[in-house]
């Protein structure tokens, strides 16, 4: 009986701004072995499918089990998180990729910094200064824990982003996820304070006119999050919120 391999292609950049290239590996079959065991098998003993040592494949990683985001990378040409992307349920050759929606760091790790810096532009926090006890605050209905719950599972690993056409370098578009993240902190009995501020956000450049109602986004979240459903909402909001601003001038 022939002995089975794992397949692998790599797409490696040794820095930001260097040309990008491609490696081929071949690895021992393990049953549902997933692409970060596979990435640490190279990392114990990097040699090429022809022999070649090479450097070790540079990738991130934290949780393992599809809850940090870290691991997300362009998989058979679709992004998702590579802990959770078991070998058996692909086509080999497998290849993977860096997303193309984030400056490449090195190999298969980008910089996500700037969709961490669009969450911090929609205030997607609840801001309580801790100066004092304020109770145990108001309550949420049932009905509003389950859909906002639903929301708060968003993992910042960028799949919907990578999935976008307006979410690039060329455009200021603030994605789909931070426009997710400012419908549930302006649906939060103590976040809806600063729902002006969060809004205000989304009318500027960037904001939802650059959304071009794709739906890619949704159709690849890893945790199904209605990110469409949230731009429709927040649309709704900015539109009511414009005209309450342009009637009491």
């Amino acid at each position: 009986m022939a002995e089975k391999f794992i397949e692998l292609r790599v797409k490696r950049q040794v820095a930001p701004g260097e040309p990008a290239y491609w490696e081929e590996f071949k690895l021992p079959y393990r049953q549902n072995a997933n692409i970060i065991s596979c990435l640490m098998e190279i990392q114990r003993n990097p040699i090429t499918a022809d022999g070649k040592r090479t450097a070790p494949v540079a990738w991130e990683s934290n949780c393992l089990e599809e809850v940090c985001g870290a691991c997300t990378m362009v998989i058979n040409g679709k992004a998702r998180q590579s802990c959770s992307a078991l070998v058996d349920n692909f086509t080999q050759p497998i290849s993977l990729e860096p997303m193309k929606s984030f400056p490449v760091v090195r190999d298969l790790m980008v910089d996500r910094s700037k969709m961490f810096e669009a969450l911090k532009r929609v205030r997607a926090w609840i801001p309580i200064d801790g100066t004092h006890d304020l109770g145990p605050g108001p309550r949420q209905s049932p009905d509003d824990q389950e859909w906002m719950y639903k929301l708060s599972e968003c993992m910042t690993c960028g799949c919907c982003m990578e999935a976008c056409p307006n979410y690039n370098e060329g455009t200021d578009f603030i994605g789909p996820a931070p426009i997710s993240q400012a419908r549930l902190f302006n649906a939060h009995p103590t976040g809806k304070m600063h729902a002006g501020e969060r809004l205000d956000v989304l009318m500027q450049p960037g904001g939802l006119n650059e959304c071009g109602n794709a739906q890619n986004c949704v159709k690849v979240c890893p945790k199904e999050i209605p990110l469409t459903t949230s731009i429709a909402d927040l649309d709704r909001q900015v539109t009511v919120h414009a005209l309450k601003k342009a009637f009491t001038k």
